[in-house]
């Protein structure tokens, strides 16, 4: 839930809508290529959000502990990597990504659903009891998450700056591990948030102005650092160690690289006129 203070823009096609050509003729017709490139990136992930959400709402409904909690975690890497998107729609994040602490009864509110509500009782329970209503509820979420997405115009100005949005989230509020408090599974949602930033820098990166190389060179070198340090905690069968595992010590060196990352993208709006 939270946390990118972005107005949505709901029911247009991207391509041939007069709001389409209003958002590009306040950048530049350039950005067409991008944002529809962006679109195509989101929608993949969300059809893989709905794939692995089912698959993971059917593993709680059946009672099956093991294979939720072993699918926790790559589930939710499709929801992360599309951030920016997803939070505009502020009431699917609400009941989709909300935590414990956005609620005045915490685990008892009857308001706190979705994936954290479900991960509280997978692992603080270690148990699926009374998790099919909130199974269910997610897994319709997620499906409206899809439909609303398909219909949507994509803003330029929200779309880049969500590139930097993310990296701040992951140093202002996940670094500490409060987000995936019962599983740990944080690495995966750093992992994704770092993924779909990059996808962002990628796509924008050929429309910025000439003279901004030595720009673009220390932002690659700063993803690459980041990269580096999250590889440091990948497992063999392709996951992440736990985030408890992780000493305060690394988590200031992590913090450290995530911070740098932000600031410089935070430039790229300005960079593309989209301030």
């Amino acid at each position: 839930m939270k946390r990118f203070a972005m107005a949505f823009l709901l029911g247009a096609s991207l391509l041939g809508s007069p709001l389409a050509a209003q958002a590009a003729t306040s950048a530049s017709l350039d950005l067409v290529t991008p944002i529809t490139d962006y679109k195509i990136y989101v929608t993949r992930n969300i059809n893989e959000l709905v794939t692995q959400t089912r698959a993971f709402t059917t593993a709680v409904k059946k009672g099956d502990v093991a294979t939720a909690k072993k699918l926790f975690g790559p589930t939710r890497v499709h929801y992360e990597r599309i951030e920016p998107i997803a939070e505009l729609f502020s009431d699917l994040d609400a009941a989709m990504d909300s935590r414990e602490d956005d609620h005045e009864k915490g685990v008892n509110a009857p308001d706190f659903t979705g994936f954290h509500r479900i991960e509280y009782g997978l692992w603080a329970k270690n148990s699926t009891a009374g998790l099919t209503p909130f199974a269910d509820k997610l897994m319709t979420d997620v499906l409206d998450l899809q439909k609303r997405i398909s219909g949507m115009t994509f803003p330029p100005d929200k779309v880049v700056g969500g590139s930097a949005a993310l990296m701040e989230e992951v140093a202002a509020t996940k670094i500490s591990g409060e987000e995936d408090r019962y599983s740990h599974t944080d690495l995966y949602d750093f992992q994704a948030n770092v993924d779909g930033s990059k996808k962002i820098f990628d796509l924008f990166r050929p429309q910025l102005p000439k003279g901004n190389d030595a720009y673009v060179a220390k932002v690659e070198k700063n993803f690459g650092t980041v990269n580096t340090i999250l590889d440091k905690y990948k497992t063999k069968d392709g996951g992440y160690v736990t985030y408890d595992k992780v000493t305060e010590k690394d988590r200031k060196v992590l913090s450290g690289a995530v911070n740098t990352l932000a600031e410089d993208l935070s430039m790229l709006r300005g960079k593309l006129g989209l301030s």
